[in-house]
């Protein structure tokens, strides 16, 4: 992360980091280390991984805790957090759930998934987060992302970022497409 930092100083370009990955079991307290070393090796933006066991076993308190605490050390730096949800392991009640604490305490973006659980990005998912937390939040469409038509559904559906494995190849089918 440190030569990203170096590489990509003054373009421009964030660099994110995850943490919690990949369910998001870990303590709050490790997630917050986990952040703190990202953002002093160059990190502006923290993905962190939803305690999904924790949301699942209604344990709410832990989860909004989890989230709070990545959230007041990342700002604390500058830096954004994402709130990773894993969509495609919760119920429709779960996501509004996990889409309402990451609101309430204080995050900067809801993201549907990490990839490692399976599951894509659904445009049902994204209007359902874009409904449930306030408009000032991000949301962030990740998963199956894989051409130009899909990014501009879930921009139509209310995200405003979108994670993709082929975002060069998007690129290219938009410059393709004279759209631009």
């Amino acid at each position: 992360m440190k030569l990203c930092s170096r590489i990509l100083k003054n373009t421009g370009v964030n660099i994110c980091s995850v943490v919690g990955f990949p369910i998001g079991a870990n303590l709050p307290e490790v997630k917050v280390y986990e952040a703190e070393c990202a953002i002093q090796n160059g990190a502006s933006e923290i993905d962190m991984v939803m305690n999904i066991g924790a949301l699942k076993s209604a344990d709410l308190a832990l989860v909004a805790r989890d989230i709070y605490a990545v959230v007041k050390s990342s700002h604390s730096y500058g830096a954004l957090v994402k709130v990773i949800i894993e969509t495609a392991l919760l119920s429709y009640n779960e996501k509004i759930t996990a889409c309402l604490l990451a609101k309430e305490t204080g995050a900067d973006f809801v993201k549907t998934c990490t990839g490692f659980a399976g599951g894509s990005a659904t445009v049902e998912d994204i209007q359902l987060i874009r409904a449930t937390i306030n408009p000032e939040m991000g949301v962030k469409a990740s998963g199956g992302v894989r051409s130009l038509a899909k990014l501009k559904e879930m921009v139509a559906a209310g995200a405003n970022r979108i994670g993709a494995t082929v975002g060069v190849r998007i690129m290219q089918e938009l410059a393709d497409s004279s759209q631009l």
